[in-house]
């Protein structure tokens, strides 16, 4: 049994259509069956982002244009509440509150998280609510990072409309300190093993000019 690809559906505009048509891919997209579920988060996704430290949120504002935020945290800030639901803290920034804002009036917004070192990207659609975590000591638990320094002003549960995983086309590879660490262990070790090497050999130089010139006296 087919199952109706969500997300392609919450995207797929007449203006889409239009757009697909304009540039050829107009037929491919009509006949298309998918088989794809995106709808709830199976184990491959829920993995991908409880790895995350970071993610991008689209919000649209009453006068109808976008706003794009990026909002991090330590790995692994995301929780996963469910297989439909997600939740994050949300910190203390520069006190415009336009997504905060936006979302009061329109909870719908796109979210991409990215994993830059493997060149993957996963799209959300999904509506989200902003929650007073002085009202709900059981989501504020969950939210806790000890260690972190950061105010959290409220819990931003997200409801999921439906997923899609991009293809890797255009993704730059980038590495944070801590996935470079592992990478450029070899090279620190053979630095540090050429820096030893030309210890000695100086030592060694250093004794031969001393033992020619007591030979010399």
């Amino acid at each position: 049994m087919l199952v109706p690809y969500d997300y392609l559906d919450f995207a797929s505009t007449p203006a889409v259509h239009a757009a697909q048509e304009a540039n050829g891919s107009g037929e491919f997209w009509a006949n298309f069956n998918g088989d794809r579920r995106s709808d709830r988060l199976t184990q491959a996704e829920a993995a991908f982002i409880a790895e995350r430290d970071s993610l991008y949120m689209a919000t649209v504002s009453e006068s109808g244009w976008p706003y794009v935020q990026h909002r991090g945290g330590p790995p692994g800030f995301i929780r996963i509440l469910n297989e439909k639901t997600l939740a994050i803290p949300d910190f203390r920034g520069n006190r415009q509150y336009i997504s905060t804002g936006n979302l009061a009036a329109n909870d719908r917004a796109a979210l991409f998280l990215m994993d830059y070192p493997n060149r993957r990207r996963l799209k959300i659609y999904a509506h989200i609510e902003a929650r007073d975590l002085t009202a709900d000591p059981e989501l504020a638990a969950k939210l806790t990072l000890p260690g972190y320094r950061a105010k959290v002003e409220r819990g931003l549960i997200i409801r999921l409309a439906a997923f899609d995983w991009n293809c890797p086309q255009h993704i730059t590879p980038r590495y944070s300190e801590e996935e470079l660490a592992p990478m450029l262990q070899p090279i620190r070790k053979r630095l540090h093993d050429l820096e030893e090497e030309n210890k000695r050999l100086r030592g060694e130089l250093d004794k031969t000019r001393t033992d020619r010139a007591k030979t010399a006296q």
